[in-house]
């Protein structure tokens, strides 16, 4: 009698320990909208709930580098609900984001945040995959002056090459936004407090803009990690289509999607800066010097095993002009010598051809063939692709294709950019040996 009845008491033990697990499995990372507040607040069960991620390593599906403080945001957008369409690269099973204050001038106080699932690219969320974002466990969150947050994981099923909504709300007047104003993407803002709003009705002014948020990691077991692009406007993406994720990155994320070698499966990052240098600060907007900005924008971000460099135009065209080329180059050099300190391989491509820019004359035409010939030695990256030979008009070398610009006879357009992806061998970005292309 004695030992049935230890018997029972042990089944009866075991069978509560299942009844807590699963109540914790449901409860923890499951975040929905709470019909009082409408804001996410925690709930049980429901679509969108991910499996326990319990095996594979975080690495950055998506990034965006910070530019500027946005003009005219003294105050920032206190009592406003700010929402972010940011496009993944790879998927997951838990996301966590990444929040911005590098250019405020003040504390920066979240109240709530989220992320979602978008339903079609517009502000509304597919129903079901509203989370609420906690930092440390709460709700709201402090910025620092020139720092940024990470928000706690939350279980979510994220596919690859799917728009994720990220919605901040700060009820507090906060300083500058931080901001990336060539985002090529329409994203969303509303008056009060709506970040847990999944049909997206309140978000009826539209921006061009991603304000704050910086980046987005995802838990993933096959991943092999990221691929980081530190560049200038022809990265960002500038002259594409809006909304069409026709950046060359993104048509380089298309192809790693598809590529049947694991080792090929990369988040990409793209840290493009319209009117990014090498060697100095830019204009308005145009961020930090590229070996200014390296640490935060590229070598720290999230899973990196390779950065990709589309830098030095900018230093030759724009006021006050380098006119030389071997500080250029040097300055290349450097970025690749802290990559490689970081344990990060460095690829860099060379600088189009722009006869027909309004910057174009013989000698910024020799300033760039002068830093080409070196890249092209082998003589600062640990692998190179020839974008100049893959986008020039081989009757005219100095010229795009007419094809590839845009019209401004320094960016290319949508077919340009494609042509830059395509030029990319794919396994370059998980090679170590040096190699020419």
């Amino acid at each position: 009698m004695a030992r049935t009845t230890g018997y029972a008491l042990l089944a009866a033990l075991a069978a509560l320990v299942v009844v807590v697990s699963t109540a914790i499995f449901v409860i923890v990372g499951r975040v929905d909208v709470s019909a009082r507040t409408g804001r996410p607040s925690l709930a049980a069960g429901g679509a969108g709930t991910a499996a326990p991620a319990a095996a594979g390593s975080w690495v950055g599906t998506w990034s965006a580098a910070p530019a500027d403080g946005e003009p005219g945001t003294a105050d920032g957008y206190p009592g406003w609900s700010i929402r972010n369409v940011v496009r993944t690269s790879v998927g997951g099973v838990s996301v966590r984001v990444h929040l911005s204050n590098a250019f405020g001038a003040a504390p920066l106080v979240f109240a709530h945040a989220s992320v979602a699932r978008s339903a079609g690219g517009g502000a509304a969320a597919v129903r079901g995959t509203m989370r609420a974002l906690t930092f440390a466990g709460q709700e709201s969150v402090t910025v620092p002056v020139g720092g940024g947050v990470v928000s706690d994981p939350v279980q979510l099923a994220v596919p690859e090459r799917a728009d994720l909504l990220v919605t901040t709300y700060a009820a507090l007047p906060s300083g500058p936004v931080t901001f990336h104003p060539e985002a090529r993407q329409i994203s969303f803002m509303a008056r009060g407090e709506h970040t847990g709003q999944v049909s997206g009705r309140s978000f009826r002014t539209p921006s061009p803009y991603w304000r704050y948020v910086s980046a987005v990691d995802v838990l993933n077991a096959r991943a092999a990690g990221s691929v980081v692009f530190l560049g200038d406007s022809i990265t960002d993406g500038f002259a594409s289509s809006v909304g069409a994720n026709h950046r060359w990155p993104d048509y380089l994320a298309d192809r790693l999607s598809d590529a049947a070698d694991p080792r090929l499966r990369l988040g990409v990052l793209n840290e493009g800066i319209s009117g990014n240098r090498v060697l100095r600060d830019g204009f308005a907007g145009s961020g930090q010097g590229a070996l200014r900005r390296l640490e935060r924008d590229a070598l720290s971000q999230t899973g990196v095993r390779t950065m990709v460099v589309e830098l030095g135009i900018n230093d030759i065209i724009r006021p006050p002009q380098q006119g030389s080329a071997d500080a250029v180059v040097a300055g290349l050099r450097e970025i690749v010598a802290r990559g490689h300190a970081r344990g990060i391989r460095v690829i860099g491509g060379t600088l189009l051809p722009f006869e027909g820019h309004g910057m174009y004359g013989p000698a910024t035409e020799a300033v760039r063939e002068r830093v080409n010939a070196a890249i092209r030695a082998g003589t600062v990256y640990d692998a190179v692709i020839d974008f100049d030979k893959a986008l020039r008009d081989p009757y005219r070398p100095t010229r795009m294709l007419p094809g590839y610009d845009s019209g401004d006879h320094l960016h290319p357009g949508d077919a340009g950019y494609r042509r830059m992806a395509e030029a990319v061998r794919p396994a370059l970005l998980r090679g170590s040996a040096a190699t020419k292309v």
